[in-house]
């Protein structure tokens, strides 16, 4: 019944006669933005474990679905059911082993046989010509570069192991200093700087780890070690330059031992 009302509202917000003029404004392109950054509140709830935050957050993704929805219906292309219709055969689809006579031994063979309908999926969309084909280049930077790497290792080009990357790492690494050493340019060592983070993305996908988690974890604890720094440098009356670095590296250093202290967890060290 909600989700019923919901898509009553976001007609009437739609309806020439009588609707919202901002809603009645927008097309699929300015939405995009605010369905992205809707998505990125329902990680941010995650990530600091607000539930009843996360039910709003979803609740403000869901509009975007029934906003993209209801100018697809007006335009005569789609509407809501045929959204919710296309994710259910998808799911269906993939999951053989669940709703078909597919049995698999353990989750690596099914995330292979995922990989693989998915991969057929693509070839059979018209136009379809590149494997990279459909990895959205408006991805984080991060994140798509681990798709891409993804991939392509899906058709074997790739690295048989993490040594691979490991090495690239230096070796973009050293091109990187040879391009700033050489006076080459911001072009030059921007391009670089990306070669090296491409291997670092790989480096991580060999060995099972994400990026942008991993970037977002760094990003709280930079976040909370420097806050610490800050209260402590008010809590003893000094501004940052009085402090100087030696004694903003002090408070660094023991904002990473309570950091330590509160993760290792009562009577341990």
């Amino acid at each position: 019944m909600s989700i019923g009302r919901l898509r009553e509202i976001m007609a009437q917000l739609r309806n020439p006669e009588g609707g919202c003029p901002w809603d009645l404004e927008q097309d699929f392109r300015t939405i995009a933005p605010y369905t992205v950054e809707e998505a990125y509140e329902v990680a941010d709830a995650i990530e600091r474990g607000d539930f009843d935050d996360l039910r709003d957050e979803l609740g403000d993704l869901l509009l975007q679905v029934v906003f993209h929805a209801q100018m697809a219906q007006e335009r005569g292309l789609f509407g809501f059911d045929d959204v919710a219709a296309s994710i259910c055969d998808k799911l269906v689809r993939r999951h053989p082993h669940v709703f078909g006579d597919a049995a698999f031994r353990d989750a690596a063979e099914q995330t292979r046989s995922w990989d693989a309908i998915k991969a057929s999926e693509r070839a059979a969309r018209p136009g379809a010509g590149s494997v990279l084909d459909g990895i959205p280049v408006a991805m984080p930077a991060l994140s798509r570069a681990r798709k891409l790497g993804k991939r392509a290792s899906e058709v074997g080009f790739d690295w048989p192991d993490a040594n691979g990357p490991r090495a690239k790492i230096e070796e973009e690494f050293a091109e990187l200093e040879a391009a700033r050493a050489g006076g080459e340019g911001r072009a030059a060592m921007e391009a670089e700087f990306g070669d090296l983070l491409f291997a670092v993305v790989n480096y991580g996908r060999h060995l099972g780890l994400d990026p942008e988690e991993a970037l977002r974890g760094t990003n709280a604890r930079f976040t909370a070690r420097f806050q610490h720094v800050e209260q402590e440098l008010a809590r003893q009356g000094l501004s940052f330059s009085d402090a100087g670095m030696a004694r903003m590296d002090e408070l660094w250093e023991d904002a990473k031992a309570l950091e330590r202290a509160r993760t290792a967890g009562p009577g341990k060290s």
